[in-house]
Formats: structure tokens, C-alpha cells, sequence
């Protein structure tokens, strides 16, 4: 089943407040080259500025289905890891790599 998971790297391009969210996120525009521009809430503004963001190149699943949250629709799930203090580190590659690139 996890081969049905398309993970694939991406560049954010724009950076949001996302005040109608319930908790704390940023919605982000995300660059993932040939499949196309995507946008996605993520609850990460603990460890990251909008300013962080810009241009940071992450992973994301990109063939779930669309979620509407609040007045919102968020069309990929970025990737992170929550440690004990509730914080989210994104996931990312060790180097930068084509964006749209698949994570095997």
C-alpha cells in the first residue's frame, strides 16, 4: 500500500496567515515542477516564520484528495515530524533536488 503514496519534493513559492484556521497554520503555495503548483495548510508556525518558508524546498503527498479546511482547500499534506513539545520539523532532502522529484 505505501507505493500507492505519491511523495514527491517541492518548492514553497508563497506564504499565508491562515487566520480562520482552528489551530495555528500557514497556507502555503508549493512548486512541484511538471505536476504543478499545489497548495496545502500546514500547523508548522512554531518553528517557521513566513519568511522561513519562502523558498524552502520540502515533501509532500500529492495525490490524496483535496481537504477543505475553513475557507480553504488544501490539495497536498506536507510532511513533518512532531517531537514532544507538539513542534513540527518538515521533512526534506539532505540536498536540494528537482522539485516534483518522487521520494522512493
Amino acid at each position: 500500500d505505501f507505493t500507492k503514496v505519491d511523495i514527491r519534493t517541492g518548492t514553497i513559492i508563497e506564504v499565508n496567515d491562515f487566520p480562520k484556521a482552528k489551530k495555528p497554520a500557514h497556507q502555503l503555495t508549493i512548486d512541484f515542477g511538471k505536476l504543478g503548483i499545489k497548495k496545502s495548510s500546514a500547523q508548522i508556525t512554531k518553528l517557521y516564520s513566513k519568511e522561513d518558508l519562502l523558498n524552502k524546498q520540502i515533501t509532500a503527498v500529492v495525490n490524496f484528495k483535496p481537504k477543505q479546511i475553513a475557507n480553504f482547500v488544501s490539495e497536498c499534506l506536507v510532511l513533518g515530524i512532531e517531537n514532544d513539545k507538539g513542534e513540527v520539523t518538515l521533512l526534506k532532502s539532505a540536498t536540494k533536488t528537482i522539485n516534483g522529484t518522487t521520494v522512493n
